[in-house]
């Protein structure tokens, strides 16, 4: 695949280098001013002190005791069970049911769900792991570092996550619309609560590829433990759709020397597309 200067740039972005541009030449050191010396003022004379009044008796303070710090009441939630008819949902009626859903533990240290964005007839759909703690706090997918990273991905291959066509416009969600704590790995249970959301979510996108990034995102589409690196490289299928596996950008920023296969696993999904016409 020939690559164009926005691509060149966008590749640049993610830390694969295209080709190297020339170092320019350090600027000639400046040797700092010669600072002017001034000889120290002669001390004044030495006069004997005056004797010194005899100290007044110390008298003890005692500090009042500090008020008493109450904690903010805590949140009850009642742990219950999935909304019924999942299946069926339209968008807004789906997006109501993840709101409050309280199906797992997770609801309970959650700011918000991380629903999902971008186009709802999209041709693509990208799913994730689970939200970290911008995303909680933004209500967003892929934000920070990581969304920063996606965002170049995306753009190097002529897509986006801002308003646009459906064949530009991507669809982001995650399988877990909660932030675990301390952004741990979700659990079984937890993933096996949030799966019907994300069903529904492709269902109603209806997909031209979906592009699984991270290990939770795999292992809840194609039911495999597999690693990624057995996975990746190839074309899997999901309901009938192309999916392809690829590393999630936080594990990128780790280790970027595996930027070049993600680029790889674009450059699959993308050929995908272009043979369906």
């Amino acid at each position: 695949m020939g690559f164009s200067e926005r691509q060149t740039m966008m590749l640049e972005e993610m830390g694969i280098r295209v080709w190297m541009r020339p170092e320019p030449a350090p600027a000639p050191a400046v040797a700092p001013p010669p600072v002017a010396r001034v000889a120290p003022a002669p001390a004044p004379p030495v006069s004997s002190p005056a004797p010194s009044p005899a100290p007044a008796p110390m008298v003890a303070r005692v500090a009042p005791a500090p008020a008493p710090v109450q904690a903010p009441p805590r949140r009850e939630v009642v742990l219950g069970t999935r909304p019924a008819g999942i299946e069926s949902m339209d968008w807004p009626a789906l997006r109501d049911a993840v709101s409050g859903c309280t199906a797992c533990g997770l609801c309970e240290g959650r700011t918000q769900t991380v629903f999902g964005v971008g186009h709802e007839h999209a041709h693509w759909m990208i799913v994730g792991e689970a939200p970290g703690e911008q995303e909680d706090r933004q209500g967003e997918p892929f934000v920070g570092k990581s969304g920063q990273l996606l965002d170049n991905m995306l753009r190097a291959v002529g897509l986006t996550r801002q308003a646009e066509s459906p064949e530009r416009q991507v669809y982001i969600a995650n399988t877990v619309k909660c932030r675990p704590p301390s952004n741990r790995n979700p659990e079984p249970q937890e993933l096996a609560q949030c799966e019907p959301f994300l069903v529904r979510q492709i269902a109603l996108v209806k997909p031209r590829v979906i592009l699984a990034m991270g290990r939770f995102a795999v292992q809840s589409l194609l039911r495999s433990t597999e690693p990624i690196g057995r996975l990746r490289g190839r074309v899997h299928t999901y309901e009938g759709v192309p999916l392809v596996v690829t590393y999630h950008p936080a594990y990128l920023l780790r280790n970027p020397e595996d930027k070049g296969r993600a680029w790889d696993d674009l450059c699959l999904a993308r050929e995908i597309l272009d043979a369906a016409g």
